[in-house]
Formats: structure tokens, sequence, C-alpha cells
């Protein structure tokens, strides 16, 4: 019998079972498994999206926050910066920053060794930015108050203080200049025809001294670029007030239309243009050197409110032999001709510069004619010296690098030819007063029988009033004087009605002047009276108080009214019966600029200062002068 196999059934048995129970168990895996995964996935899923939802919400929270301080960062910052901005422009564009000193002076002097190219370079950025708006101006309107007011040539000055020629030479900042704060500007010198100057290097500092050497030449781009930019500058202003851009709205202008004046075209304001001859002229030929001066004064004197003929640079060969009496009076006479030939309403004024070095009596006597012959309006007493003035501190020893540059040629200009400016403008002021008291036109009859009194000093005493009442007449005490004075005032005396009461209760008792100058000096009582209408009659008032003011409160003696005697002159009278002076050389505080206002001169102007102490320094000179004024006020 053969053997069973027992386990191969049941082997075969479990492999079907084994076979089969996956699928069985993946089918109740699928019924029962499966609802509970769909739920749990729900729930997880409800619960990722509570979770995200929380979770975005929290993140939206912190991202808020972060994105307010971000806020509060960027507001801070740019309000920051905004202020900066702001507070820096305003600080940067005023004046009386010290950085203008400070800081910009001592750069340009640093990356610029030689003067000329920094003065070109310096330029070049202020015009720059005016364009912009950007450029340094005085703040405030410190002069609104007219405490350093002066009347020059019928025109109210804001202060008595300018800029001399050579800062400005081609035109190009004269409203920068005007901004920083002086009420005069002299550009130029302008020559007929273009010309180069002197080679370069022609300009050193010298550093101790704060002063300067200088032989340009005159270097200009002639009269007929001058004439155009000028030009364009007075129809762009037309414009801007409403007047248009055309020939017409210059004409305007240029007749006071706007009121302003047509050079400076700022009121209270003035822009002197100076002139010169071109170098290769001959000094002999009078008639060309005549013509070269014309030729400018056509082309340029219809912009300007002063015409300044330069005979006085020292680095002309010839030029300071056109000083000489007769030449000078042929020149000037024919520069007031051309003058008084410009087409607008008011003529220019017209000023002769004048040398430092040529201070003889007869030199300065000579000029002093020639400007009452030729009908010159003024002299600007001062120009670069030839010389080589002691250095400051007395007994100083130059550098030797500084020794090498005192030996250059050319003109010097600094603090050390002050003394000599100061001479200079009393010596002119005396000899100036002389000729017109010498004039038969200027003349008058005496106030008493006795001699006339000696022409009083200038002086400058207060602030408003800077004249000196002339001595009033004693009493008589005798009995002969007073009987004489009684029948004198007998044939005087108006009669006693009742319409010469009323006539008499009319009339003032004193006459007030409109305006003070606190730099007038006073005239001799030999000066002619002008008449109400005459510009010069502004200059005259404080005086007129001063004798009105002694004779209404102190008893005098009558006398017969005096007349005076009319200019038989055919030509058109002066600006102002008294010449007018500018004075520059060596000013470059408030100090001496006080002093030569005292001496005799209605201006001071300065150059080397501002070359040194930067656009700021013309503010800083009247703010000095305010104070200066206020102490004498308050010590009185």
């Amino acid at each position: 019998m053969p053997r069973s196999r027992p386990f191969a059934p049941i082997r075969i048995s479990f492999c079907n079972i084994s076979a089969q129970r996956p699928l069985a168990l993946r089918a109740r895996l699928h019924h029962t498994v499966r609802p509970r995964s769909q739920h749990s996935l729900h729930t997880n899923q409800l619960r990722s999206a509570s979770t995200t939802a929380a979770s975005t919400t929290s993140q939206a929270v912190s991202r808020d926050a972060r994105s307010f301080l971000t806020r509060l960062k960027n507001l801070f910052l740019g309000t920051t910066i905004s202020l900066a901005l702001i507070l820096g422009y305003y600080y940067v564009t005023d004046t009386r920053a010290s950085i203008h000193e400070w800081l910009i002076i001592p750069c340009l002097r640093y990356f610029y060794p030689d003067a000329e190219d920094a003065h070109e370079i310096g330029n070049r950025t202020l015009k720059t930015l005016y364009s912009f708006g950007l450029h340094p101006r005085e703040r405030g309107n410190p002069d609104a108050k007219g405490d350093l007011a002066v009347e020059v040539f019928d025109h109210t000055l804001r202060n008595p203080i300018g800029t001399s020629a050579g800062i400005d030479k081609h035109c190009d900042i004269p409203d920068v200049l005007l901004a920083a704060g002086p009420a005069i500007i002299e550009i130029g010198g302008v020559t007929p025809l273009p010309q180069e100057g002197n080679p370069k290097p022609r300009v050193w500092r010298i550093p101790s001294q704060k002063a300067l050497i200088n032989r340009y030449g005159l270097n200009s781009e002639g009269a007929d670029h001058i004439h155009m930019r000028l030009r364009q500058r007075v129809r762009e202003y037309a414009y801007h007030m409403g007047f248009g851009i055309d020939e017409e709205a210059e004409q305007r202008i240029l007749d006071g239309e706007a009121g302003v004046p047509p050079g400076s075209l700022q009121e209270g304001k003035l822009m002197a243009v100076q002139v010169a001859k071109n170098k290769w002229t001959p000094d002999e030929d009078i008639e060309a050197v005549k013509k070269d001066y014309v030729y400018c004064v056509d082309a340029l004197a219809r912009y300007a409110d002063i015409v300044v003929v330069n005979v006085s640079s020292p680095n002309t060969p010839g030029l300071r032999g056109l000083q000489k009496s007769e030449p000078l009076t042929d020149i000037l006479t024919a520069v007031v001709g051309a003058a008084r030939k410009v087409k607008r309403k008011t003529p220019p004024a017209v000023m002769v510069k004048v040398s430092p070095d040529e201070d003889g009596d007869e030199d300065v006597r000579g000029i002093c004619d020639a400007v009452w012959d030729s009908g010159v309006d003024g002299v600007v007493v001062g120009n670069t010296t030839k010389r080589r003035p002691d250095p400051i501190p007395s007994g100083y020893i130059f550098p030797q690098q500084e020794q090498r540059l005192l030996l250059e040629q050319g003109g010097y200009s600094g603090p050390q030819t002050f003394g000599r400016t100061v001479a200079l403008v009393k010596r002119y002021r005396k000899f100036l007063d002389e000729g017109s008291y010498q004039r038969p036109e200027n003349k008058s009859p005496p106030l008493s029988n006795e001699s006339s009194p000696e022409p009083q000093t200038p002086t400058f005493s207060t602030i408003g009033s800077a004249v000196q009442a002339p001595e009033v007449t004693h009493p008589p005490t005798t009995p002969d004087e007073i009987e004489a004075s009684v029948a004198r005032d007998a044939q005087h005396l108006k009669p006693d009605t009742p319409e010469a009461e009323a006539e008499s209760k009319k009339q003032p008792l004193f006459r007030i002047p409109e305006r003070n100058n606190p730099f007038s000096t006073p005239s001799t009582p030999n000066d002619t009276p002008t008449s109400p209408s005459s510009p010069s009659s502004n200059q005259t008032q404080n005086q007129e108080l001063a004798v009105s003011s002694s004779t209404d409160t102190t008893p005098t003696t009558s006398s017969p009214p005096t007349t005076s005697t009319p200019s038989s002159s055919s030509t058109p009278p002066d600006h102002t019966n008294r010449k007018i002076i500018f004075a520059t050389g060596g000013i470059s505080n408030h100090s001496q600029a006080l002093e030569v206002l005292s001496a005799g001169a209605e201006v001071a102007q300065i150059y080397t200062a501002l070359v040194y102490g930067g656009i700021g320094t013309v503010s800083k000179i009247k703010e000095e002068m305010r104070g200066e004024l206020r102490k004498r006020k308050e010590s009185r």
C-alpha cells in the first residue's frame, strides 16, 4: 500500500488561503478603513486650515507691525533728510554763514593754487548756482531800517558799501553780487575790442597780508559782447515783469517804468560799468583814445547807472599818462557828451577812476579841475598801486616765497594800502570842494558883511545826522549894533495886516529834509543854494535843517536875503552840485569803511577783502557798522 501524503492538501489549501486572504483583507480594509481616512482627512484639513488661518493672521499682524515700524522709520528718515536739506539750503545760501569764509575759500585756495583759476571757478560756480536759485544771498532784508541809507546821484542807496571792478570783469554774475548785499557793484573794465591782457600767470596771493598782486592788463571780451549780455539781462527782466521781451519792452524798462534803476534793476542799488581803451591805441593820439571810450559808452551806457572811466590801471602801458589835466579834460568831456545822448529818459552818471600813485598836489588839482571842467559827476579814488607798502604788523618778515612774489610786476592791493586811500580821499574832497567854490556859477553873496567862515572839515558825528551846524552870528550887544539891527530889520518887516499874518501862519518854521544821509559831510557856507527841483537839493537839506533849527531857537541879527546866481552854462546840470567820491583800496572791515566815509567819501568799495573773506564779507561789514553806530549813539 503506498504511503499517503497528508500534508499536500493542507499545503494546497494553505496556499489557496494565503492567496485569497490578502484580497479579503483588502476588501475589508476598503470598506472599513477608507471612511475613517476621509473623516480623518477632513478633520485634518479643518485642523490644518485653522492652523493655517491662525498662522496667516499671526503673520499678517506681524507683517503689519513690521510695515508700520518701517513706515515710521521711513517717515522719520525722510523728514530728517528733508529738514536737513531745507536747513542746509537756507544756511549755505545765506551770506552770513561762516562756511563761505572758513571752508569754501580755503578749499578754492587749496585745489586751485593759481589765484586767477580760483577766481574763474568761483564765478562760474556762482553763475551756475544762480541759474538754479541756489546762489548765496543776504537774507532778512537788514537794510530795510534805512540806518545805512545814503544819497548818491539822486538815488537813495540802501547802504554805502560797494564792490570794485575786477570781481566781475565780463558781466557774468551781476545779480549774484547784488544779492550779496552791496548797494553798488562795478563790472568791467570793458575795452572796445576784445583783448587777452597780459600772459599768465598774472595774479598772485600774499596770504600773510591778505593781499594780491595782479597784472591782468585789462583782459576783456569786448564792448559788443558785454552789450549783448546786458541787453539780454534787461529783456529777461522785462519779460518776468510782464512787459514782454522785445525792443519796446526793453525801452520801457530803461525809461524807468518798472520803478527800478535801469542798470541794477533793483530798488536802492546801482550798477556801474567801467570802460577803458584798448592797449594798442596810441596814448599820444587823444582823438583815437576818445573814440575808444566813446565807443564803449555808446555800447554800454544805456544799461548802466554809472559809467566809470578808467585812466589809472597800472598794467596798461601809458594809461596813467592820460591823467594829466588837459588830455583828461578832453577825454572826460567826450565821455560826458556821449553819456548824455544815451537813448533813455535819464542819462547815467559819469565818474573817473584815478590812481593812488599820482598823489601830488599838482596831480590832484589837475584831475579835480578836469572833473569840474568836463562835467563829470564824481571820482573813484584808488586803484592798485605799483608801490609795495610796509607789512602789517610793522616789522613782519615775509616768508621767502612771498618775498619772491613781491618782486613781480603789477598792481598791489590789500589792507596795507588803506592809509594812503584815506589820505587821498581827504585831499580829493578838499580840492573838489575848492574847485566848486572857485567857479562863478557856484558863488553866492556872503551871508553878512563879515568875512565868510572857513570851510568845515568833514566829520562823521552820529547816526542819521553827520552834519555840523554852522556857527550862528551872536546877537548885537552895543547900542550902535542894536540900532543898526533895528533899522535893518525894519526894512524887511512885512506890514502888520491880516493878510500878512495869514500868509505868515502858512509858512513852516523850518524845512524838514526828506531823507537823512548818515555819511554826508557839510558844505561850506559859500555853496550855492539849489532849487527844490534840483537833484542836489536832497543832499543839502540836512544842512538847511541844522541852520533853520539854530536860527529858530537863537536870536540873531537879520541880514539881507541872498540870491544865487544862476549858471550861465548851456549844458545840463550835474547830478549833484557836490562831486561824489567812491573810495577803494585796502578797505577790509567796518571801522575802515566808517573812516573812509568820514573822510569825505559817499561809498566804500571792497575787492581784496571779498577775495579773502568770501561772498559774506559785505553782510559782515554792514552788520558790524550798525553795531558801531549803535555804540556811538548810546555813548552820546
